[in-house]
């Protein structure tokens, strides 16, 4: 039997605008992670398709998910360029 998520409940959701130089806190230094408030605990897809992630060390991961999908990621940011997904939202713990 596989490993259970538990839901950790989400206080906060944030409609996300896909960009390939803006991170979720507005920033764009490639340097320098994001601020933690910037810092999504996860991403819910509403739309099937490719969404690929960027991490707080500014690593690219591509997932490719069906509708209703959570992913349990810490995300900086979504690219737009080959993100196919839609409808996607940034949820906050905090």
């Amino acid at each position: 039997m596989g490993a259970q998520l538990v839901n950790p409940g989400y206080t906060k959701a944030v409609a996300i605008t896909k960009s390939d130089t803006v991170n979720f806190d507005g920033s764009t230094d490639a340097t320098n992670p994001t601020t933690a408030i910037g810092k999504a605990d996860a991403i819910f897809v509403g739309g099937a398709g490719i969404v690929v992630l960027v991490l707080p060390d500014h690593s690219l991961v591509n997932f490719t998910c069906v509708a209703g999908e959570l992913l349990p990621v810490n995300a900086i940011r979504v690219n737009s360029t080959t993100t196919t997904a839609t409808l996607l939202v940034a949820l906050y713990q905090n």
